[in-house]
């Protein structure tokens, strides 16, 4: 019978305002790919471990917690006194015991749970009390140093504290731990403030498990990227260009095809299904989803918005509205927030929709506004038309049934109705119900016989 694997919880520190990101904003929450950076920390951490990990902030961090509410634990830290005194926090607020413990830095959201993973097993494999990661960095200016004798790692020297010596050495700390927890519980009191900054490091708990006669072991990550820290805007922009590769990778290799993705902008949480095409200069954000062999036009944007299958968008912006399949938008349209459009309806040049559905196969082609509208299957818009949806104190619905005809040039005064069947004429004026079948034309509009040319010949 095999043995349990112990429980492990994963401590996040988050408690740094992050200075030199010049920002009102908490470091960990500048977005990247759409994301606040501390997400990425938390879903690798949640994916290692399989556990909620514990978040440590500070009072001036607090907007931390308003952004990732219940989705994690919490512990605070009243005072930056360093990530020793961050941890000893952390451990106060654990609300269940733990066989080990797994701390990672909150600004570093390029760390995978693979990497994470690894370290837990390193731990358990050696019986250590710290195992830790490492890199090698081009420029280890900055970092603490790791210095090894025949037994391990001996201690972390921080680079204020290191002498001329210890800052040659190549191999730094990467700010990412795995502790028996047992051990660490017993030694986290016994760490002192450092003479040269009056913080208390975590990083001294390497000297303190080997007095104590324990292992400290190491797993070096070859690329260093995935454990660079951010710490100002330089930083955040080459995260986020490495971030959002890592996105369109994994796109084209399930089967999206992208002409040009130098030029894309994918959000992490985008979904694409197979055989969407991506011309270029696109933009996709937020919870944005594209149906299968669905075409996004050159200079498109979309955010928050799901498109249906086998659909051709082209030069468009789309914002948190729904497009079902086999719909042609554009080019230069403009789908606001609300816009619903069924199967096969046809949006062109300069066509605005917001809060409002749009029925299978109509076409709105051009020049056009349908604000606050129910408009049903079969209905030609014709260019000019809008619904004049505000009275300058209220906004008022306007009905279109299936099958209506709207002249060029028609403004439709809400609350209006414009029956199943019915039409408008060009530069109509409409301020009162169309019965179905009926016509309204002029100025304002008046109703009569809708009169119909024989199929194939223009509308009357």
């Amino acid at each position: 019978m095999t043995s349990p694997e112990p429980s492990t919880v994963a401590i996040v520190l988050a408690a740094g305002l992050g200075t030199r990101m010049r920002s009102r904003r908490p470091k960990v929450l500048h977005p990247l790919c759409g994301r606040p950076m501390l997400a990425y920390v938390v879903d690798a951490a949640r994916a290692a471990t399989g556990t909620r990990p514990l978040v440590v902030t500070s009072p001036s961090t607090a907007a931390v917690r308003d952004a990732f509410g219940d989705e994690v634990a919490w512990a605070l830290q009243d005072e930056p006194r360093g990530t020793g005194d961050a941890v000893g926090a952390a451990l106060a607020a654990l609300d269940a015991p733990a066989a080990e413990v797994v701390v990672l830095s909150g600004d570093t959201p390029l760390l995978t749970s693979e990497t994470v993973a690894a370290l837990v097993q390193l731990r358990r494999r050696d019986g250590a009390a710290i195992s830790l990661a490492t890199v090698r960095p081009e420029e280890a200016g900055g970092y603490g140093r790791i210095v090894r004798d025949a037994g391990g790692v001996a201690r972390i020297v921080e680079e204020k504290d290191a002498t001329k010596a210890e800052r040659g050495i190549g191999e730094v700390n990467a700010g990412l731990y795995a502790f028996d927890a047992a051990w660490l519980r017993g030694r986290i009191g016994d760490l002192r403030p450092s003479p040269a900054s009056g913080e208390v490091y975590l990083t001294d708990l390497v000297a303190l498990a080997r007095s104590d006669g324990r292992k400290v072991t190491a797993l070096e990550v070859e690329d260093e990227m995935e454990l660079a820290g951010i710490n100002d805007r330089v930083q955040l922009a080459t995260a986020e260009a490495d971030l959002r590769w890592r996105i369109l990778e994994g796109h084209l290799l399930a089967g999206v095809t992208m002409q040009d993705p130098t030029t894309v902008f994918i959000d992490a949480v985008v979904e694409l299904g197979q055989d969407v095409v991506i011309e270029p200069n696109v933009i996709l954000r937020g919870r944005t989803r594209i149906g299968a062999e669905t075409l996004i036009g050159a200079g498109s944007q979309i955010s928050d918005s799901v498109v249906g299958e086998r659909c051709r968008i082209r030069a468009s912006v789309l914002e948190s509205c729904e497009v079902e399949d086999e719909v042609t938008i554009g080019p230069f349209s403009h789908l606001r927030a609300g816009a619903s459009i069924g199967r096969g309806a046809e949006l062109g040049n300069y066509a605005e929709v917001k809060k409002s559905r749009l029925g299978p196969g109509t076409k709105q082609h051009h020049f056009s506004y349908i604000g606050d509208a129910e408009v049903g299957a079969g209905v030609n818009i014709g260019a000019g038309t809008i619904t004049a949806n505000y009275d300058g104190t209220r906004k008022h619905r306007t009905v279109i049934g299936d099958g209506a005809f709207i002249g060029s040039d028609t403004m439709l005064v809400a609350p209006v109705t414009i029956g199943e069947g019915a039409a408008t004429g060009a530069g109509s004026v409409v301020t009162h119900d169309v019965p179905p079948g009926k016509m309204a034309v002029g100025v304002p509009a008046r109703v009569r016989e809708r009169q119909r040319k024989p199929a194939g010949g223009p509308e009357a």
